[in-house]
């Protein structure tokens, strides 16, 4: 049973990575954590691509953290 949901979820992170290649989204390298998070986003949401769904990462902050004095 195990072997077969790992199967399934590799399935479901193929098609998500074929619809994000279908949407250009591998022809550059992402300019911000927006374009990563909607790369992502696209290739997790996987065959619901295909029903309607358009994952889309607008804004995110990424807090880097400042070394110590």
């Amino acid at each position: 049973m195990t072997s077969v949901l790992i199967v399934l979820v590799f399935v479901w992170l193929i098609i998500g990575a074929i619809a994000a290649g279908q949407r250009h989204y591998f022809g550059s390298v992402p300019e911000n954590c927006a374009s990563t998070g909607t790369i992502a986003a696209t290739v997790v949401a996987g065959p619901l691509n295909y029903l309607g769904m358009n994952p889309k990462v607008d804004n995110c902050h990424v807090d880097v953290p400042q070394p110590s004095p």
